[in-house]
């Protein structure tokens, strides 16, 4: 995998019970365009707690973002406008499979980069766990 783009992931989950928890990941990875879509790929490392894994997000213009996790930790989350979706997601303790229902997508990608920014609800048997904000910016190295 060619590491030619610098990749700023910043992540919100603000949980049910109020508690509000951030994170920041800075690194290389991969970034294609494929047709209408977009491919953000990158390794995950310690820091993240899924080191030896591949996660790529792909971007399907303003409706549609996936991200798969390959690896490990092997996950998928489908984040799709109008519709909810169950997802497979492994933590590392255990596998589980989660209610995901988008809230809003936003896209400004092109073929030199950009900005995404999507968040979605999360559930288990019918119960919100969370609203997680993610933003991702991709630039050339």
């Amino acid at each position: 995998m060619r590491e030619n783009y610098l990749i700023t992931i910043n992540g919100t989950m603000e949980r049910d019970d109020g508690e509000v928890d951030s994170v920041r990941l800075m690194t290389r990875g991969n970034f294609v365009r494929r047709g209408a879509c977009y491919f953000i790929t990158y390794r995950e490392t310690e820091a993240t707690g899924y080191q030896g894994c591949i996660t790529t997000v792909k971007v399907e213009g303003q409706d549609r973002v996936s991200m798969l996790r390959y690896g490990t930790a092997p996950s998928q989350l489908y984040i799709e406008k109008g519709r909810r979706h169950v997802c497979h997601y492994e933590t590392g303790h255990g596998s589980m499979s989660l209610g995901v229902a988008a809230d809003e997508i936003e896209s400004r990608l092109d073929d030199d980069g950009g900005r995404v920014t999507f968040s979605y609800y999360l559930d288990m048997d019918a119960q919100n766990i969370s609203k997680n904000i993610v933003d991702i910016t991709v630039k050339p190295v």
